[in-house]
């Protein structure tokens, strides 16, 4: 790997988000391609990010500081990707569902999911079904991305699949699911397109949804 590329892999891993803007620039002012720093810097090192959690050696606190880190090069990288028309693998509307507060494991998802280069919609916490919605609609998002923390606001997923039929959406769109109470036969019974239990896994499962 060039020297470059590795320290924003290491940048990335080490959770040091002025590092890696750094080191994205310098890559950049040397003339070096916004998809090889996206995919062999940003991509391999969040995919290591998520080799680490599996393994029980990253908790959440660290996928987080790594997850900044890397959303912050993103944000120095993204006009240059647009510019060489880097294609993403897909568009994510992710939300807590309506009732629920929680973020913390939507907002990593969501991070996880940039990091992976899915262009991500996120709907924040409390959302309704209409939203879920609105952002296959307005935005044309390929994925609905649902969490809940609250085993009370977990028939809201059910609520929104059932509203995307209604609207005529259901075959347009995958939906997946997650959140601590939330488990792979309950994803069966309100009939999602997937479910993952961590973040790392939510990116392995929106690229399978996608690839189907």
């Amino acid at each position: 790997m060039d020297a470059g590329l590795e320290k924003i892999f290491e940048g990335i891993l080490d959770g040091n988000a002025n590092l890696v803007v750094a080191e994205v620039q310098k890559a950049l002012d040397a003339g070096m391609g916004p998809a090889d720093i996206l995919n062999q810097g940003m991509i391999a090192a969040m995919g290591e990010v998520g080799r680490l959690f599996e393994e029980g050696e990253y908790f959440v606190p660290e996928m987080l500081i790594a997850a900044r880190a890397m959303q912050k090069g993103l944000e120095l990288l993204k006009p240059y990707l647009t510019e060489a028309d880097v294609q993403s693998p897909g568009k994510v509307a992710i939300g807590t569902v309506k009732g629920d507060l929680h973020d913390i494991g939507k907002n990593l998802v969501a991070m996880m999911l940039e990091g992976a280069a899915f262009e991500v919609i996120d709907l924040g916490t409390d959302v309704s079904p209409e939203r879920f919605i609105q952002a296959v609609n307005e935005n044309g998002a390929q994925i609905i991305a649902m969490s809940a923390l609250l085993t009370t606001t977990m028939p809201n997923m059910k609520n929104t699949i059932e509203a995307l039929k209604e609207a005529g959406l259901r075959d347009k769109v995958k939906v997946m699911i997650g959140g601590a109470p939330v488990t792979q036969n309950y994803a069966d019974q309100i009939g999602a397109d997937g479910f993952a239990e961590d973040a790392s896994r939510a990116v392995a499962k929106a690229r399978s949804l996608l690839a189907a």
